[in-house]
């Protein structure tokens, strides 16, 4: 059994979907996570990038195979940019006040998501600069 959600944890009792009714709540809770996500300013910026990587892959000519690794690079990134909103969320709820452990929570999840994005511009980078040069 699953609760409703409400501010104090208490709620009453709700069945849990299954079957076709499961997929399609999930499928509804995650396109209410990128709604969310498109309120943040540094996902908007990723998500300019991309499209620039994109622009840029085009004009230097990339491999089908470029195209889907920097897909799933940018896929990794959208993940990491969530969990790393989804944990400021939830510090700014329990610990409204500035605390060291909030603080340090919420740069480590920055730190985690500047991870993924050097991983992108370097691999873009790659692409668009340097994979001519060391083509065998």
């Amino acid at each position: 059994m699953y609760l409703d959600r409400d501010l104090r944890g208490m709620g009453k009792p709700v069945k849990k979907l299954t079957g076709i009714a499961h997929f399609f709540a999930a499928a509804s809770y995650s396109l209410g996570g990128a709604k969310r996500l498109l309120g943040e300013a540094a996902f908007r910026h990723e998500l300019m990038a991309f499209g620039g990587a994109m622009v840029a892959f085009v004009i230097s000519g990339a491999t089908f195979f470029q195209y889907v690794a920097m897909l799933v690079l940018f896929l990794l990134m959208i993940a990491f940019e969530a969990l790393n909103t989804a944990i400021e969320e939830i510090v700014d709820r329990v610990s409204p006040e500035i605390s060291e452990m909030g603080k340090n929570a919420k740069d480590l999840g920055s730190l985690a998501c500047l991870c993924v994005i050097v991983a992108n511009a370097g691999y873009a980078a790659y692409v668009v600069f340097l994979s001519k040069l060391f083509a065998v």
